[in-house]
């Protein structure tokens, strides 16, 4: 029969956050609980060109980018 060789146990950092502290960093992410948001949406993108033929598309109208 043969003998398993587990690993060691290592001790966790004692903290996740920069040695700063932290408050840039998560003032920087947004958060939501709810329906309550810690920062506002982006703005909806509306450069591009209307495209034909979408039907009942219900993913958007415009295209973007280079349409050679």
């Amino acid at each position: 029969m043969t003998t398993t060789q587990y690993k060691q146990p290592k001790s966790a950092p004692a903290s996740v956050l920069p040695s700063d502290g932290g408050k840039k960093t998560l003032k920087q992410n947004v958060a939501s609980a709810g329906n309550i948001r810690s920062a506002d949406y982006p703005e909806m993108k509306t450069s591009g060109i209307k495209i034909r033929g979408t039907g009942a598309a219900t993913k958007g109208l415009l295209a973007r980018g280079p349409m050679a």
